[in-house]
């Protein structure tokens, strides 16, 4: 399992009610289904991703989040999970509400824009970054919303959204001390552990 799942899995209580937004092939809710009998659901877009998830056993609805989550009454869930897909949806704060009426908590995970790496790249190139973290050109990426840990911060802030915890990793989902020295600079990906 990847990295950042790691520290998502280790947030979420044993038998506990999950929906994950943007759940790709299913590899957190088969994880969590098995070691922590959680109880999910995934919403996913892409229909190769919606055969991974019916092949791994996980209950998968084809849903468009920028369309909302009507389908589902408040409180729901216990957790709402939305991995590297903030960035990518129409209206961020809308999804962050419907999460957060939907779910008690919710976790969410996104690149920082404001990486050191991100910011000197475009300085010296006077161009958006093109990495192995970043990977598309400007008029290609699924990136539509561009943000840094303050700006998600100040979103909360604004929402009256309470932050329970909040780990900064580097591009391979890993803890280190520099990141939480300088987490805006040096933080290549956040992992917040929200609720109202």
């Amino acid at each position: 399992m990847r990295a950042d799942l790691e520290i998502i899995e280790r947030w979420i209580q044993p038998q506990s009610r999950v929906l994950d937004l943007g759940c790709g092939n299913g590899e957190l809710l088969e994880y969590l289904g098995s070691a922590k009998q959680v109880h999910g659901y995934g919403l996913e877009i892409d229909a190769q991703d919606i055969a991974a998830c019916i092949d791994r056993g996980v209950n998968v609805i084809e849903q468009d989040l920028d369309r909302g989550l009507a389908n589902f009454q408040d409180n729901s869930f216990d957790m709402v999970v939305m991995t590297q897909a903030l960035q990518a949806v129409h209206r961020p704060d809308l999804v962050l509400d419907e999460m957060l009426r939907v779910g008690k908590e919710s976790i969410i995970t996104f690149p920082n824009f404001g990486h050191w790496r991100a910011r000197f790249y475009l300085a010296l190139k006077g161009k958006m970054p093109v990495s192995d973290f970043l990977p598309y050109t400007w008029y290609n990426t699924p990136n539509i919303h561009f943000c840094t840990f303050k700006d998600f911060e100040e979103l909360c802030r604004e929402k009256n959204i309470h932050i329970v915890k909040r780990t900064v990793v580097n591009r391979e989902h890993r803890d280190h001390w520099a990141s939480n020295l300088w987490p805006n600079m040096l933080g290549e990906i956040a992992i917040y552990h929200v609720t109202k």
